[in-house]
This record gives C-alpha cells, structure tokens and sequence, in this order.
C-alpha cells in the first residue's frame, strides 16, 4: 500500500509539473507571439546629437548608426536632410557631407534612417502623384500611384513590416526614370488601412490578398503586366501572392531586398538577438498558429517554391541583423534546381534593407540591368 502510495504521489507530481511547464512554454510563447504578431505603432525615438555643421558637413556624435557607411537620410522633429558616406570620424565627431535639405541644429536630437525620404513623392522627389484608394477585401487601402511613361507595366511596392510606403521612395526615381508607372500600396493593419478581423499581422499568410488586390487595380488601369517589389516582410508578401494568387500569371518580375523567405530562420535570428533559446522557436510558431492559423512551413521558400517563379533580383546585406542573409543564400543556391530564373546580389557590410543606403551605385546598377534583361524597361 504504502509502495503504491509513493507511485500515486509521484505520478500526481510529474503532472503537475507537466502542467507548470506547459503553462510556461505557453506564457512564453504567447508573449513571443505577440511581439511578432501584434502591430504597433512604432516610437518616434531621437538617440543621436548633431554637433552642428563644419564646412558644410553635417557633424553628428559618434554611434554605432552615426558611423554606418554609405546614404542615410536624418530625421528630428520638424526637419529632414540627406547625408552622404562619412566624410571624417574622429575624437567622437563623424562628419557627413549635406547631400539634400538642411542641417539639423547643434544639440538637436536626430533619428538615422534608411528610407532617407519622408513624406509623399512629390514633396520628397518632386514627382507627380496621385493619392488612390484600392480596393480590397477588407476595404479600401491608400496608395500614392506615379505615372509612367509605358502603362504596360507597372510596378507595386510592398513595405515590411512596421514600415510605410516610403519605404520605397529610395528607388522611385529610378523606377520613374524607366518609364514604369509605380503604385506604392499599403496593407492591412497599416495605418489608414483597414484592420484584420482578428487585428493581427499574418506575416503574409493573409496579407498577400492586398496585393493581389492591388494587382487587380493595375490591370483594371490598363496594366498587363507587374513587377513585385518587396523589402522585408513585404517579401514573405510577395512569396505567397506568387503561391496562392489566381493573378499570379500577370508577375513578370519580382525584386526582392532584405526578405523573409524562411520565417522560421527569421525567428531564430531574432531569438538570438534578444538571448533566448531558439528551441523556443516551434513554441512561438506552435502559439503563432494557434492564434492566426499560420502555417509557418508555406513560408520556406526552397521547400516550398511558388509555382510561378518570375525572373527575380534578390538583393541583401551581409551584416543584416533581422533577415538572415543566410536564407537568401540558400534560396539563390536552390534557385536553378527549382526552375526560378533568380540572381543574388550581396551587399557587404549591410544591415537590414540597407543594400541602397550602403552600396548605392551597385544596388542602382544591379536594379537597371534587372530591369532591361528581364521585362525590357531603359533606365
């Protein structure tokens, strides 16, 4: 009696120690769920000081963002400026040289960006825009459209996650200057867009039928043909949109910078950067599922390719610290055995969707010669 009492003390112990751990796996993946899922309206956050202007230099204190080679646009209350490679970097000073604007005041608090253009084209590029509506599933999204000179094509831009149409700003000019009309959509959650049913991102599971809208409302302007243009997130957008959309057929390029093509080495990255195990990752995936309904398997994009494969420019950054540069790699390797006309263009030294800012010309050049070879456009 006594020996099955043990047994039955010690079987009641293992399950509610299975249970307290289940629950905590559960806490913990919820809690990680939440980070990826839950849209947030970003900080507006300043860390870095100007030191006022030398020699027509923007003179900026000494940071890690302060320090990055190549392009980058300054943000600060009330301003924007344009700053070139750094010009000099000494006793804590980095000096930039004033590429567009004005600088920013000595002592003013200073935001890097890599978008390096806010507001709407016209007012950061001087081009002709429209603000249109298009319609969706869930309501109509804002979208700025920008003529071109060939209405057969049209390019639609895809931001990440957390970001904005100005995202893709940086390329635009040279978009336009090949005649390509361009639409620069938004996608549930964004702001001015309408919200999911359940108020959370899908990473691209659902997301992509914002773009197949948009596809929609190309063709329905006269469109034959689009191009994809992803950064990010936008990237696992453009991946789906290419595996599930009956519009599919009317991609005749995709470019992809920075992007997800495997969420679950995403995932592990991120998990990395914030010290946690990534055997943690099936757990946030698992809880991720549970919520949304995300298979997260659809995403991998070597295992799982789209049945319509463009031809497709991927570009990233070496030292991107968000998207591992390492899943674009091995879909670039997987590319030919997967029938996928794709050419890889790393970026040495750059972060995440940072390629333009830090090897402009090479990220032009690839850009240009992508789209004459592939949909017959002259930059």
């Amino acid at each position: 009696m006594a020996r099955r009492k043990i047994i039955r003390i010690t079987v009641t112990s293992l399950l509610v120690l299975l249970v307290l751990v289940t629950a905590a796996l559960g806490g913990v993946g919820w809690y990680y769920s939440g980070e990826l899922l839950e849209p947030e309206e970003v900080p507006r956050r300043y860390p870095e000081t100007s030191l006022g202007v030398d020699d027509k230099n923007v003179v900026l204190a000494e940071s890690k963002l302060t320090t990055l080679r190549g392009t980058f646009g300054i943000v600060w209350p009330g301003g924007t400026a344009k700053v070139g490679d750094v010009a000099s970097h000494r006793d804590g000073r980095v000096e930039r040289p004033l590429i567009e604007g004005t600088a920013p005041p000595e002592g003013t608090k200073v935001r890097i960006e890599t978008d390096v253009y806010e507001g709407t084209p016209k007012t950061a590029l001087g081009l002709v825009f429209s603000d249109v509506a298009v319609p969706g599933e869930l309501g109509d999204m804002p979208a700025w459209f920008v003529p071109g000179s060939n209405p057969d094509t049209w390019v639609i831009t895809v931001h990440g996650r957390g970001a904005s149409r100005e995202e893709a700003l940086r390329v635009v000019p040279q978009l336009h200057g090949a005649g390509l009309p361009v639409l620069l959509i938004t996608y549930r959650n964004d702001a001015g867009a309408p919200k999911s049913p359940d108020g959370l991102y899908h990473l691209g599971d659902t997301e992509w039928h914002d773009v197949e809208a948009a596809i929609r409302y190309a063709q329905d302007k006269g469109a034959k043909k689009v191009v994809l243009y992803g950064w990010s997130m936008g990237g696992a957008i453009v991946g789906q949109t290419l595996a599930r959309s009956g519009l599919a057929a009317a991609v005749s390029g995709v470019v992809l910078d920075s992007p997800v093509t495997n969420w679950t080495q995403t995932l592990n990255l991120q998990a990395e950067n914030r010290g946690v195990p990534t055997w943690l990752t099936p757990v946030a995936e698992v809880v991720s599922g549970w919520r949304t309904g995300i298979d997260f398997d659809r995403f991998d994009l070597v295992a799982s390719p789209p049945a319509r494969k463009p031809p497709t420019l991927l570009i990233h950054g070496s030292a991107d610290g968000t998207v591992p540069a390492q899943s674009s790699r091995d879909l670039a390797t997987a590319a030919s055995g997967l029938g996928w006309p794709l050419q890889y263009v790393e970026i040495p030294g750059a972060d995440h969707t940072s390629g333009w800012n830090v090897a402009t010309d090479t990220y032009r050049t690839a850009l240009g010669d992508f789209l004459t070879r592939s949909i017959g456009a002259t930059p």
